[in-house]
């Protein structure tokens, strides 16, 4: 039996435009011993790019100081502009256990890491979740308030202050969140049958915990240019509790008083097996079920 220790990173960079910047970053990841690129998905309107990577500490460790040095010399936040928040090139670091391995360790593991990568780049540092060094920055939604052009003008300040290095952003490469945590988000994509983006914002403000909806989903009305109609593009941070179906099916819900249709929906990068079996289970009513009847889990070790 394999007992390594696997952790899984979601990196989040701001560039998610210029083909050949996004290589140039991404290769930092790529045929490393040890490190297992899932995926990387480039977003044109967010102008952000999420990178899925499985991997044992150490080279992973490597691999992500080698990504954040790329995306701090290649990526200007004076020039980057996008619909998602960020306050830096490297705008996140979220990791979280995936096999054989503590969120002890996970903790641990940032906090070795951001003294590497600050002595590396010294591009200043945030600690999020798990790592968080007061309640409020737990939030990324927090520590982006104002996102990269509003928080240089704070970072100063006791309250808006980076965790690690002065008390200001780096002129070009801004500041980077670094966290541990139990469960990696999961982004969600429902589109809708209209050019009206009010309408999706509506929706999105329903559908959003801070709003008045499920408490564990974050959501925004957007546009993407590249494909026709409006999205309700959504971060489902417990798909455990909040299960795909049951945003789906509210955003369905909220539609039809608008007289709008739903087209589809859309995974963004990789989804645990469970959070996609208990909307199976759902959408099929089935009973009794168990993830052993599905025959290809019997290969995963």
């Amino acid at each position: 039996m394999d007992e390594r220790k696997y952790i899984l990173a979601v990196p989040n960079f701001s560039e998610g435009r210029r083909t050949e910047v996004v290589e140039a970053i991404v290769d930092q990841v790529k045929n490393i011993d040890g490190v297992k690129l899932v995926s990387y998905e480039p977003e044109h309107d967010f102008n952000r790019t999420v990178v899925t990577l499985i991997g044992e500490p150490k080279p992973l460790k490597g691999a992500l100081i080698n990504l954040a040095s790329k995306s701090y010399e290649l990526i200007n936040m004076e020039e980057q502009s996008g619909t998602h928040p960020r306050i830096g090139a490297q705008d996140t670091i979220p990791i979280f256990p995936f096999k054989n391995i503590s969120i002890e360790e996970c903790k641990d593991f940032i906090e070795d890491l951001a003294v590497e990568l600050y002595e590396k780049c010294e591009v200043p540092l945030y600690f999020s979740g798990l790592n968080a060094r007061c309640e409020e920055r737990k939030a990324l939604s927090f520590i982006r308030k104002g996102q990269y052009e509003g928080l240089k003008e704070v970072a100063h300040t006791d309250e808006r202050k980076p965790d690690m290095g002065p008390a200001k952003l780096h002129t070009t490469a801004g500041a980077t969140i670094l966290s541990a945590d139990f469960e990696g988000l999961t982004a969600y994509n429902v589109f809708l049958d209209t050019e009206n983006v009010q309408i999706a914002k509506k929706i999105a403000k329903a559908v959003r915990g801070p709003s008045g909806g499920f408490s564990t989903v974050r959501a925004v009305g957007i546009k993407f240019p590249e494909r026709e109609g409006v999205v309700v593009s959504m971060n489902m941070f417990d798909c455990g509790k909040t299960p795909l179906y049951r945003t789906f099916n509210f955003v369905k819900q909220e539609a039809v008083r608008y007289g709008v249709a739903v087209t589809g929906s859309e995974l963004v990068g990789p989804v645990k097996l469970d959070y996609l079996l208990n909307s199976l289970e759902y959408l099929l009513g089935l009973e009794n079920f168990t993830k052993e009847q599905i025959l290809e889990t019997h290969l995963m070790d």
